[in-house]
């Protein structure tokens, strides 16, 4: 988890989100709706975004997981981090960590996305703050950090 190797003794039923919460204690993974719906508690796991509620723990055994807390790098924040800071991406903030791991999984596999599959990517998380334009924009605006290339136009 976050680049370390973590070893723990879960039930069976256990899900990867909480796990990550109450016995690992990484609380950036939010918990909204706990049926895949809304994106708040969406990790990257082995490279790919998931909702960590929808994943049973078991499930992550052997696997990369990263979350919020395990973008940044000691002191410097993620550049999509950095991005919804500067160009007001955040609202209340309960849905951040959920979309700022989705535009992450999608930029490391799409390093120069148009708005539309910007869109797409985040198309599973929920915001009841925002019109999604800022966090849209934050996203497009983090790509030249990720040494992508802003669409044209």
């Amino acid at each position: 988890v976050n680049g370390d190797l973590r070893q723990i003794l879960v039930e069976p039923y256990y899900s990867l989100l909480d796990t990550l919460r109450d016995e690992l204690h990484l609380t950036g993974t939010k918990k909204g709706c706990d049926e895949g719906d809304c994106g708040a508690c969406t990790v990257i796991l082995n490279g790919k975004p998931v909702t960590a509620c929808l994943v049973l723990a078991h499930s992550a055994h052997d696997a990369q997981v990263t979350t919020v807390e395990g973008l940044a790098a000691r002191d410097v924040l993620h550049p999509v981090q950095q991005a919804f800071a500067e160009h007001g991406g955040l609202q209340c903030g309960f849905c951040t960590p959920g979309l700022i791991m989705s535009a992450v999984g999608l930029l490391e596999s799409n390093s120069s996305p148009s708005a539309e599959e910007v869109k797409y990517a985040i198309g599973g998380n929920l915001c009841r703050c925002t019109g999604y334009s800022k966090v849209v924009e934050s996203i497009l605006a983090s790509v030249e950090a990720m040494g992508g290339q802003k669409e044209q136009g």
